[in-house]
């Protein structure tokens, strides 16, 4: 059994602040196939706090920069498709399947219709003059 006992805030990982796990249920053989950490109240501001910080500077990011940014983001996600779909397969109990073609291809396809939205996307227009 794998576990996932740490968060991603601020950068890194770092352990809850109150430690409290709870197994996650693979429901087409009922057993636990992994632990994850519960949460609190401080590990939740403390995620809101890292994510206000980042904030003023990605705000300003450009639109070419986030480009790069979701692209990367969907050629990991490619990368690691087999191994979504086996984690979409465990935690739901779908045949692998479904989980490949349908569960693991959406978060894709998602992926995609971002990118191609953001390419497209016109954030000003010239609308004529006043004169």
């Amino acid at each position: 059994m794998s576990n996932h006992l740490n968060f991603f805030i601020d950068g890194k990982w770092v352990a809850p602040v109150v430690p409290a796990t709870l197994d996650v249920i693979d429901p087409s053989t009922e057993e636990a196939y992994t632990k994850i950490s519960v949460g609190g109240k401080a590990d939740v501001d403390r995620a809101v706090a890292a994510a206000k910080a980042a904030f003023p500077a990605f705000s300003q990011t450009s639109k070419a920069e986030r480009l790069k940014l979701l692209k990367r983001i969907l050629e990991v996600y490619n990368e690691r498709y087999e191994d979504i779909a086996q984690a979409v397969s465990q935690e739901m109990g779908a045949p692998i399947t479904w989980a490949r073609e349908a569960q693991a291809w959406a978060g894709r396809a998602h992926m995609e219709s971002t990118i191609k939205a953001l390419e497209d996307y016109e954030f000003s227009e010239k609308r004529g003059t006043t004169m």
